[in-house]
């Protein structure tokens, strides 16, 4: 089985920065596309970043310019570096990721870890 294990949430003040840390395990033969959501209080889940085994990334525009995504692949690990941080930033973060387990790419998702920004 393959697990995603997030790290790096808190509470920080508005225009600090965080790091969120998103670690995959398990039977992985290759990774695909890794990247963030986010699930603001009472509101959809929506995309945040997303970034390609070659390193092409794609942000929202809410985030363009704060936010980074980055990966480590051979750590099988995927990064949000956060900055200029804002209240409306607020929500549950979720990393994912699409892995090949034996010969099917599926898409597998983080727990989720809390980032409240306060003003």
């Amino acid at each position: 089985q393959v697990q995603l294990v997030e790290s790096g949430g808190g509470l920080v003040q508005a225009g600090g920065s965080l790091r969120l840390s998103c670690a995959a395990s398990g039977s992985i033969v290759t990774i695909g596309t890794m990247g963030w959501h986010r699930q603001l209080p009472g509101k959809q889940r929506e995309l945040v970043a997303t970034i390609r085994p070659g390193g092409n990334t794609n942000y929202a525009d809410t985030v363009t310019g704060r936010f980074t995504v980055s990966r480590d692949n051979a750590k099988n690990t995927v990064y949000l570096q956060m900055t200029s941080l804002k209240p409306e930033d607020t929500a549950v973060y979720y990393c994912y990721a699409n892995i090949l387990v034996r010969t099917s790419y599926s898409s597998y998702w983080g727990q989720g870890t809390q980032v409240t920004v306060s003003s």
